[in-house]
């Protein structure tokens, strides 16, 4: 059974088929958040702490850290800055983190202060990023995202992204990187843009899961880019794309819909055992007069496996805020 194994100091996680659905918080990015961007470039992380703890208290399993800023500090690069954010962020909580950046001196950065088995976001299957990212994966022993893209840009063809993802399997191989420490980003289309974009996944995923044996990631709120109500969207895009074999996504934790979605997928799943984790969380739960929907309490145990361990130590891939 394919297994990721991801890691903070303390905390253990499994990305698997057979694991509860990996929730990776997408909200420490300061793409498109021109607040959260000048904030960070003037060293004011109030808004990254409180991201960090909201997601995580929302049931976050892991929290993708980015700070890819579009307005420079002269006095401070990417690497520098980002280094800054993760060591802010794993001092401030206890579960794996996913290092965003397009930068490779900016991952490479972050790699040496990382604690426990993070995950690399991202490589895509363009010569130049295979040669830079896949040894540092291979040096520091982390997974890493693989976005089905290359030099020719985004395929409107499934297969011909389903080969990009077989081409980078196969390239880290030659590094000595396993398939389990490879996780598929698909790429999931706007739906309102391609008609088609849902069942394009549902199939890639199917393929990815049946032929490469690997976990599957997406930036999840992509699905309902340029449509009303993207939150009902989005709720409805996750049970389906979880059916079909998907294992993680970057996505907003703090978005009850959404997340409620999740833990349900999860108990039909059979990776809820006993409905432990839905009981947990929603026990207590009341619906709100006028029928709005209630928030339940924080499960921070709602996703993952919790186990003890770790070492001391674009398109697709977050980003999207809402």
């Amino acid at each position: 059974m394919t297994r990721t194994i991801v890691a903070s100091a303390s905390r253990e996680i499994a990305i698997g088929f057979d694991q509860p659905f990996c929730v990776i918080g997408e909200r420490i990015n300061p793409t498109g958040r021109k607040k959260l961007a000048a904030e960070m470039v003037e060293g004011n992380f109030d808004t990254v702490i409180r991201d960090a703890l909201e997601q995580v208290a929302a049931g976050a399993t892991m929290l993708d850290v980015n700070a890819g800023v579009t307005a420079v500090n002269p006095n401070e690069t990417e690497p520098s800055l980002l280094v800054r954010t993760l060591q802010i962020v794993q001092d401030l909580v206890d579960v794996p983190l996913s290092i965003d950046s397009s930068v490779t001196a900016a991952i490479e950065a972050a790699l040496k202060v990382a604690r426990g088995r993070p995950l690399v976001n991202s490589v895509t299957g363009e010569e130049e990023k295979l040669e830079a990212i896949l040894p540092l994966c291979k040096k520091y022993d982390v997974p890493v995202v693989a976005i089905s893209n290359d030099e020719s840009g985004i395929s409107q063809d499934p297969d011909v992204r389903f080969a990009v993802a077989k081409k980078i399997v196969e390239r880290a191989a030659d590094y000595g990187i396993k398939s389990h420490d490879i996780v598929v980003d698909p790429l999931v289309m706007p739906i309102g843009a391609v008609g088609s974009a849902g069942l394009q996944v549902f199939a890639l995923v199917r393929r990815l899961r049946e032929e490469l044996k690997v976990n599957t990631t997406c930036g999840l709120s992509n699905i309902s880019f340029g449509l009303p109500h993207r939150h009902g969207i989005n709720a409805g895009f996750i049970p389906m794309v979880i059916g079909a074999g998907m294992t993680s996504a970057i996505m907003n934790p703090c978005r009850p819909q959404e997340m409620e979605a999740v833990r349900a997928a999860n108990v039909l799943n059979g990776a809820d055992e006993n409905c432990y984790n839905w009981i947990k969380t929603y026990r207590d739960y009341k619906p709100l007069e006028g029928g709005a929907v209630g928030v339940p309490a924080p499960a921070a145990a709602s996703s993952g496996s919790g186990r003890r361990g770790g070492r001391a130590a674009r398109v697709g891939v977050g980003g999207a805020q809402e």
